[in-house]
């Protein structure tokens, strides 16, 4: 599917999706040089909220025991001592898609978000594994990882902070797309990721807590979380 290079109009997205409604393309150019690309009417058309802001109806708890909860129209994650990595995960598997999200994390923390991803008894005791869109202050954010199976798969990574792409401790929109072995990512419309892998064609979507040593609990949010699906 055509995809703009340059998605920086992610609210004017989400508030397509939750009115069903379109907007026209219009075009200019940024700051940065970039073109911003208002979506067209097929690239909002399907696109279904996977969280419907009151409870966490439709979503599993896998691994650790970080706290998950609604807050504010948001999924809202806690770090909980002593735990491992937590994830959220939908109670359906997704193939292939295109994912939109926001995300704001405790600069302290590291997340996630998994895509395809798999839980299973006759793997190291039903530890989440595969792939995962990184969340992360410190530069990595948009890049991919196989979490818990081979490391990281983005094997050459530009700090996405000092490009400007992502911004610590501010919301951050996502968009993840994929289709067939191709999986590409996008950071506040900054193309990221953009990867040829097909170990996993299907699989859950998850929201990672990762574990933490801190002092105190940290937290990470995710709202505006809709899903497109692709023939």
């Amino acid at each position: 599917m055509h995809l703009p290079l340059a998605l920086l109009a992610f609210p004017l997205l989400a508030a397509a999706a939750q009115e069903e409604a379109a907007r026209p393309v219009r075009v200019r150019t940024g700051a940065t040089g970039l073109a911003l690309l208002v979506p067209a009417p097929q690239e909002t058309q399907g696109l279904r909220p996977l969280f419907n802001g009151e409870d966490l109806s439709g979503w599993v708890q896998k691994n650790g025991t970080a706290d998950y909860r609604v807050e504010d129209d948001c999924v809202v994650g806690t770090t909980a001592e002593g735990s491992p990595n937590s994830f959220l995960c939908t109670d359906r598997d997704y193939g292939d898609f295109l994912l939109m999200f926001q995300v704001k994390v405790d600069p302290r923390l590291n997340s996630g978000v998994q895509i395809r991803s798999l839980s299973t008894p006759d793997y190291r005791d039903g530890r989440v594994h595969g792939y995962q869109v990184e969340i992360d202050s410190d530069g990595d954010s948009g890049y991919v990882y196989d979490e818990s199976r081979r490391g990281w798969l983005s094997t050459e990574r530009t700090n996405q902070v000092e490009r400007g792409a992502f911004r610590p401790g501010e919301w951050n929109s996502y968009v993840v797309v994929c289709e067939g072995d191709h999986i590409r990512t996008f950071v506040n419309g900054y193309p990221v990721a953009d990867l040829t892998d097909g170990m996993t064609a299907e699989g859950f979507i998850g929201l990672q807590v990762h574990s933490f040593d801190g002092e105190s609990p940290a937290e990470v949010r995710w709202k505006n979380l809709f899903i497109k699906e692709l023939d």
